[in-house]
């Protein structure tokens, strides 16, 4: 971005932004950590602020947002656990939002992708890389609190287990859970429609309150997000 672009927050959900200029409007959070780059984002400076653009093909949450979500539990303070951390793009902007006074207890099974997210996590204070796989939370459970959300980005035939075993242990009564449905992992022979309602039924019968789905295409075709509440 040449020019500074125009900044104003997001009318329903706090952290989040919208950056203007003249072609396009993009969302964006708040640099917790100014000067650092947590991937290769794209970054403007508006009165002296530093806000990293947050794009939807290459997160999730920000696909749902510019799709209509009504749900986003995401804030300041938010303790929040998220299966698939991955090397961490969007923990990065839920890091952003959450600010130091919340956490985000990050499990991934890939020793060479967490090693990307430990720099990210050395310099925001705020994620804590946990080696796990999602399937076993009793080996973590010494390491992560009760939370107030459960994010579930794991592309597994069984996700919807994994997010209700997880939910039992850490999801606090009242938290919220959002999972990224990949269709294709659960059962590629099925309509993705199917496949979504399919998880919402599962996490009915499980105990929460399904409370939107989101389909994330043109962004990202494959998957739609669903929010669920315990």
């Amino acid at each position: 971005m040449s020019r500074s672009p125009r900044v104003s927050p997001h009318p329903a959900f706090k952290g989040v932004f919208w950056l203007q200029d003249r072609k396009k409007r993009q969302l964006a959070t708040l640099n917790l950590v100014p000067g650092f780059r947590s991937y290769d984002e794209v970054v403007a400076m508006v009165n002296g602020k530093e806000y990293r653009v947050w794009p939807p093909r290459r997160s999730k949450p920000a696909a749902a947002i510019l799709n209509g979500l009504k749900n986003f539990p995401v804030k300041r303070g938010t303790k929040i656990l998220y299966l698939g951390i991955a090397s961490g793009t969007t923990a990065s902007h839920f890091s952003d939002i959450i600010g130091r006074e919340g956490v985000i207890y990050g499990i991934e099974i890939a020793q060479r992708v967490l090693r990307e997210l430990l720099p990210v996590a050395e310099a925001r204070k705020n994620i804590v890389p946990i080696l796990a796989s999602a399937r076993r939370p009793e080996e973590y459970s010494s390491l992560v609190e009760q939370v107030d959300l459960l994010y579930v980005d794991v592309a597994q035939p069984d996700q919807a287990e994994i997010l209700l075993m997880n939910a039992d242990l850490f999801l606090r009564r009242g938290g919220y859970a959002m999972i990224a449905v990949k269709a294709s992992s659960i059962d590629v022979t099925l309509p993705p429609k199917r496949v979504y309602r399919m998880v919402e039924e599962k996490l009915s019968k499980g105990g929460l309150k399904v409370l939107e789905r989101v389909d994330l295409a043109p962004y990202d075709p494959k998957h739609a997000m669903i929010v669920a509440r315990k």
